[in-house]
């Protein structure tokens, strides 16, 4: 086998391994734009993508919500497509008791200072249960993950963010 054809072999075993990289890091990108969209709310939110094509899944409230997570998924730089699989179902987001703006504040503090990887993400505010986060992520992960704990806590209606990261 001479130079041209191992570099050739070279190549094209290099491709998946970008591809892969790639579809991780438009689910990323895609989960944070579904988390972090106005009028959406979206509960046990998963995201799969393989090449380049995106599946939903989890709850919403509405028909109109869903659409809407489909508009700002397919929103997302490099995503070809999106399978919407999310359910309807207006019953999941019932709350049976009103937390307090300041225990929401309180809990999500709590849950970012639990977890090294969303260190310099801060809580700036928190009205009728919208959290607003602000400050520096070190990757785009780190972002996702400080928007994850916060749609975690209890009380919790939307996730604002105006985190920065060094990833473009």
């Amino acid at each position: 086998m001479n130079v041209r054809h191992c570099l050739a072999l070279v190549a094209l075993l290099a491709v998946p391994a970008w591809a892969d990289v790639n579809d991780v890091w438009l689910t990323t990108k895609a989960k944070t734009a579904l988390l972090t969209t106005g009028g959406v709310s979206v509960r046990g939110a998963t995201i799969a993508t393989v090449d380049g094509a995106v599946t939903l899944h989890g709850k919403v409230r509405t028909d109109a919500e869903k659409e809407r997570a489909t508009l700002a998924v397919r929103g997302v730089g490099g995503v070809k497509n999106v399978h919407n699989l999310l359910q309807v179902v207006p019953d999941a987001f019932e709350s049976p008791v009103k937390v307090s703006d300041e225990a929401v504040k309180d809990g999500v503090e709590s849950a970012l200072k639990s977890d090294q990887s969303v260190e310099g993400v801060t809580v700036t505010s928190v009205n009728n249960g919208v959290v607003l986060l602000s400050g520096k992520a070190r990757s785009l992960a780190g972002k996702l993950r400080a928007i994850e704990l916060t749609w975690n806590v209890g009380g919790v209606s939307r996730v604002a963010s105006e985190i920065e990261t060094g990833d473009k």
